[in-house]
């Protein structure tokens, strides 16, 4: 059996009861949303101050899948796997633990804690001495340390049952969703707006996504794909909206009406009006951006301050104080960095001498020859798409990109899949060329490939390959396929 104890993130944990209650019942159904997906007979105990997962399966893969999951759910600070066992005597137990913690003893300290229920022989304190001390004799370069150890060994024992932790690992923390609100995130896909996302979804807030697209079909894949990551793999239990607004006809009256100097600002004030329009209409309360002060010219107290006075609704910036490298560091830990990194930029307005002391009365009286028109159209015909259609529409978008269940003879089939997808299952054809090259590196070495030839691009669901095959048709290459097997 794969048993799991998760343990609430602190700040849950310090809540009123009644509070509590409520958190640990939506992480309760959270957890049930997302692993009944791997195992449809996993069980959910709620416990109050811990949640227990339990599945018949013991299957390898399994347990791989369900601790992917459990790290990227909010509201766990951590989760162990535990071993139920049964003993005869206390020296049989000393033994099982021995022959799981030996190995991870050499050189560290350590303790045991026990916590016992029923009737016994032995008291806890006894049976923690009886196994810390057998320990300490069988690995010499151990030591038990009973404050701040490397290593804490915990037991609870009931009647002739232990239960024994086999393996800690780290959640995300966090409040689970939706126990705050709805937000809608401005993403471009670059990496400020997804760490921001991200911050925002581990929070507790249920994150909708909206794209102001300046770069064509394109530049809105580019940022389903992150949109659609940060949604699987963070917030999978709940349904998120992916709004795409065209945003060139704004800039392009941006250009014509606006002097230079004032378009950077300008051009930010029009999507928090348009913004501010989309979440009303979805009934979302606060705006969330990727800005940090100072980062841009358009990011300056002056600017920002410029930019909330167009919009009432609540704008929240998590990323206000931090810097840029710490900004990448962060979306290389939460698995977006590669992405980003490769996401192809598009500048609504460039200015050649940009504000960075912008006074409201002039930004006003330069939005006066504005045609208010172009932007009320591009809002109401803004595409709205439940999250999870991503693969559907990136399938009707790529309709022009051969789909093909018998592969030319001459034809390489491009594994774009993350490596360690690759190297758990790899894709093996005999009678085929496979080259493995992930998503996030393909933009940047598909052109050095062998252009005579055909490639189909191949992952696990679908999404990512044809989204990458439409990517890569947007830059000309039309010798780019999707592989379904």
């Amino acid at each position: 059996m794969l048993e799991f104890i998760i343990k609430l993130h602190p700040e849950i944990s310090i809540k009123s009861k009644s509070v509590r209650k409520r958190q640990t019942l939506l992480l309760e159904r959270n957890l049930k949303t997302i692993l009944k997906q791997l195992d449809e007979q996993v069980e959910v105990l709620n416990n109050f101050d811990h949640l227990t997962v339990r599945s018949s399966r013991v299957e390898p893969e399994l347990r791989s899948q369900m601790i992917e999951r459990l790290s990227c759910i909010p509201g766990i600070v951590s989760f162990s796997q535990m071993q139920t066992r049964s003993f005869s005597d206390l020296h049989d137990m000393f033994e099982q633990v021995a022959a799981v913690y030996e190995p991870q003893l050499a050189g560290k300290s350590f303790c045991i804690r026990v916590r016992r229920q029923g009737s016994h022989s032995f008291s806890s304190l006894e049976a923690e001495r009886y196994i810390g001390g057998g320990l300490n004799q069988r690995v010499a370069s151990a030591r038990v340390q009973l404050k701040k150890p490397d290593l804490t060994i915990k037991l609870e024992i009931k009647q002739d049952k232990f239960l024994l932790v086999s393996e800690s690992f780290a959640g995300m923390g966090g409040f689970p969703l939706p126990s705050q609100s709805d937000v809608l995130s401005l993403i471009s896909g670059g990496y400020d707006s997804a760490v921001a996302s991200y911050l925002m979804i581990r929070k507790g807030l249920r994150t909708h996504y909206l794209f102001f697209n300046l770069g064509g079909a394109a530049h809105e894949a580019g940022v389903r794909e992150m949109a659609f990551y940060l949604w699987q793999k963070y917030s999978l239990s709940h349904r998120v909206k992916f709004v795409s607004v065209d945003f060139a006809p704004v800039v392009t009256e941006i250009l014509e009406k606006v002097e230079s100097g004032l378009m950077g600002v300008v051009l930010k004030r029009m999507m928090m009006r348009a913004a501010s329009k989309v979440a009303a209409d979805l009934g979302i309360k606060a705006l969330v951006t990727g800005e940090s002060i100072g980062q841009v010219a358009s990011q300056t107290i002056a600017n920002l301050a410029v930019i909330d006075r167009v919009t009432d609704t609540l704008i929240l910036r998590p990323l206000i104080y931090q810097d840029k490298q710490e900004i990448i560091d962060l979306a290389k830990h939460i698995g977006a960095e590669e992405l980003a990194r490769t996401m192809p930029e598009y500048c609504g307005v460039i200015s050649k001498s940009p504000t960075v002391n912008a006074v409201l009365a002039e930004v006003e009286a330069t939005e006066a020859a504005f045609d208010s028109t172009i932007l009320q159209r591009v809002v109401q015909e803004a595409k709205v798409l439940d999250i999870r259609t991503v693969e559907y529409q990136a399938e009707q978008q790529a309709r022009t990109v051969a789909v093909e269940e018998v592969l030319p003879v001459d034809a390489v089939v491009l594994d774009i899949r993350a490596p360690d997808e690759t190297e758990s299952r790899p894709l093996q054809l005999h009678s085929h060329q496979v080259l493995e090259i992930p998503f996030f590196r393909l933009a940047t070495q598909f052109p050095q490939l062998d252009q005579s030839k055909q490639y189909y691009c191949y992952c696990d669901r679908g999404v990512m390959s044809r989204l990458q095959a439409l990517l890569l048709q947007e830059q000309g290459y039309q010798n780019v396929a999707v592989y379904r097997p």
